[in-house]
C-alpha cells in the first residue's frame, strides 16, 4: 500500500484516523496505531511482517539488556556489538547477498546461468522487504542511543513497536529517532490547527508526487529506454535534468506526506528536505538533502570514527567511508556506490579548499553544485556503470549523425508538449524556492491581503488535491522511487 493510492486515501487513512479519534485514552490509540501500521505493512508483503516484528523484538531485547547494564563493561560492549551485527546481518542478507554473489562471480570470471557448469555461485533471488533500510536504521539508532544513555530506553514493548512500525514513516522515512517522539507517544494533543496543517502538508506531497514527479518519470523512462548510442546531447541532458527533478519531488513529496500524516495523528517529525537545489556547495547540499539520513550517518558513524578531529587525512578517510556506505545504503548496485563516492570526492575537495570559498559562495558555486548533483543522479538512475558512462558521453559530445539528430528531434517533440513544458517550468521554480518565498511575502504583505489569504489558500489546496487525484486515476499504480530501499 502506498500513500498515493485510492485504497490508502479513501479507505485506510479515514478509517484509521476516525477510529483513533473515537478511542478513549492515549494507550488505546497507541495500540490501534501500532496494529494499523502492521496491517499497512502486511498489505504489501505479508511474509515479511515476521521480519519487521523480529527486528522490533531484537532491538527491544538489546535495549532492555543495555538498560540493566548501566556501567561501561565488556559485557555492555558485547551487547551493543551483537545488536549492530544482528541488524546489519539482516539488512545485508536481504539487500546485498545477491549483489555480493554477483560481484564475486564477476571477479572470478563466472556468470551464473541456468544449466551452467555450476562453477558460479547461485543467486539467492530474495525479494527485498519494503522499508527494511529505514526500520533497520531506526532500530539501530535506538540501541545505540540506549548504549550511550541507558535512561533513553523504554521498558514498554508497545512504545518501541509503535515507534519503529508507525506507518507514516515506516516504508520510506524520514528516519525518526526515538528520543524525538518518545514524549509524543505518551502525550500528544491533536488540535484543529494540527489537522489542517497535516492535511495541507499531505496534499502538497501528494501533488509533488502525482503531478510533478510522475510527469518527469514518463520523460525519463522513455529516454533511458533508448539505446544511448542513438541519443544526442539534447535528450541526454533532458533526461538528466528531469530525473534530478523527479527524484526530488518524488522523495520530498513522500516526506511531506509522511510529516503531514504525522500531524494528523498528533506527531511532529523533523524536516527531511530544505530546498537542496539552492545549495552552493556539496556540503551545503547534504545539509539540505535527505536530512534524516545524512544526520544519521553523521551522528552514528562519522563522529564515532573521529569526524574531523584527527587531521585532514583521517577526515578525508572518514568522509569517504560515510559516503561509500551512504551510496551502498541506497541500493545493491555499483552505480549507487559510485554515486556516494562521487559526492564524497567533491566534499573532500571542498574541505581542502581546492575550490576557493569566495568562488563557491558566488553564482558559480550554485552552478558547480547543480552540475555535480545532476551528473551524480544520472549515475544513480542508470542500470549499470557502463550505461551511465554512455549517457555521460552523449551529454558532452555533439553528434554529427543526421539520422540520430532527426530521431532525437522527433522524440523530443513527442515528449515536450505544452503540458510537460509547463510542469517542467513549474517544477524548476518550485525547486528554486521562488514560490515559497513569494507565498511568505504575500502572506505578510498587509492585513488586507491576509483577509483573503486563507480562503484563496484553501481553494488552491482543494484544486491541487483534485488534480492529483485525477492524475492518480489516469496513471494507475505508481510506486515511490524509495519504496524498496
Amino acid at each position: 500500500m502506498i500513500f498515493s493510492s485510492p485504497i490508502f486515501i479513501f479507505f485506510f487513512l479515514p478509517v484509521v484516523w476516525i477510529i483513533s479519534r473515537l478511542l478513549p485514552g492515549q494507550k488505546a490509540r497507541n495500540i490501534w496505531l501500532a496494529l494499523s501500521s502492521l496491517i499497512f505493512f502486511a498489505f504489501g508483503q505479508p511474509p515479511y511482517l515476521i521480519l519487521l516484528l523480529g527486528s522490533v523484538c531484537a532491538n527491544y531485547l538489546f535495549g532492555r539488556l543495555l538498560m540493566r547494564e548501566t556501567r561501561e563493561t565488556s559485557r555492555r560492549r558485547l551487547i551493543v556489538g551483537l545488536a549492530v551485527a544482528v541488524n546489519i546481518t539482516a539488512l545485508g542478507i536481504f539487500k546485498y547477498l545477491d549483489f555480493l554473489l554477483n560481484s564475486i562471480n564477476s571477479i572470478t570470471g563466472f556468470i551464473h546461468v541456468p544449466d551452467s557448469s555450476g562453477l558460479a555461485l547461485p543467486m539467492a533471488n530474495l525479494i527485498l522487504p519494503i522499508g527494511i533500510s529505514f526500520y533497520t536504521f531506526q532500530g539501530l539508532s535506538y540501541v545505540l542511543d540506549v548504549y550511550r544513555n541507558p535512561s533513553a530506553g523504554t521498558r514498554s514493548f508497545g512504545k518501541l513497536l509503535l515507534y519503529i512500525s508507525f506507518f507514516p514513516q515506516l516504508i520510506a522515512g524520514p528516519i525518526v529517532l526515538y528520543r524525538d517522539v518518545s514524549e509524543q507517544i505518551d502525550n500528544r494533543i491533536l488540535t484543529p490547527e494540527h489537522i489542517l496543517t497535516g492535511l495541507k502538508r499531505f496534499i502538497r506531497g501528494l501533488s509533488k508526487k502525482l503531478i510533478i514527479a510522475d510527469t518527469m518519470a514518463v520523460i525519463v523512462d522513455k529516454i533511458f529506454a533508448v539505446n544511448p548510442d542513438l541519443l544526442d546531447f539534447r535528450l541526454a541532458w533532458l533526461a538528466a535534468v528531469c530525473y534530478t527533478l523527479q527524484i526530488y519531488f518524488d522523495f520530498s513529496g513522500y516526506s511531506d506526506m509522511s510529516i503531514g500524516l504525522g500531524h494528523l495523528f498528533g506527531f511532529t517529525f523533523r524536516e527531511n528536505f530544505n530546498l537542496p537545489y539552492t545549495a552552493k556547495s556539496i556540503r551545503d547540499f547534504w545539509r539540505r538533502w535527505h536530512i534524516s539520513l545524512s544526520s544519521w550517518f553523521r551522528d552514528y558513524l562519522y563522529i564515532p570514527l573521529g569526524g574531523n578531529r584527527r587531521g585532514k587525512t583521517q577526515t578525508a578517510i572518514n568522509k569517504f567511508t560515510v559516503f561509500f556506505l551512504t551510496g551502498l545504503w541506497h541500493g545493491a548496485n555499483w552505480t549507487f556506490v559510485l554515486w556516494g563516492l562521487w559526492h564524497g570526492f567533491f566534499s573532500v575537495l571542498e574541505d581542502r579548499n581546492i575550490i576557493p570559498r569566495r568562488l563557491r559562495e558566488s553564482i558559480f558555486g550554485h552552478v558547480y553544485t547543480m552540475l555535480i548533483v545532476i551528473l551524480g543522479f544520472t549515475l544513480f538512475r542508470a542500470d549499470s556503470v557502463s550505461l551511465a558512462f554512455s549517457f555521460f558521453a552523449r551529454m558532452f559530445l555533439i553528434s554529427n549523425n543526421a539520422d540520430n539528430w532527426n530521431y532525437n528531434s522527433i522524440l523530443l517533440r513527442s515528449l515536450l508538449n505544452a503540458r510537460t513544458i509547463f510542469i517542467l517550468i513549474i517544477s524548476i521554480l518550485f525547486a528554486s524556492g521562488l514560490f515559497s518565498h513569494l507565498a511568505e511575502r504575500v502572506k505578510k504583505y498587509s492585513n488586507k491581503i491576509n483577509i483573503y489569504y486563507k480562503p484563496i489558500n484553501a481553494i488552491v489546496y482543494a484544486g491541487l488535491f483534485i488534480i492529483a487525484i485525477l492524475n492518480m486515476i489516469s496513471s494507475g499504480y505508481s510506486p515511490f522511487i524509495y519504496f524498496q530501499f
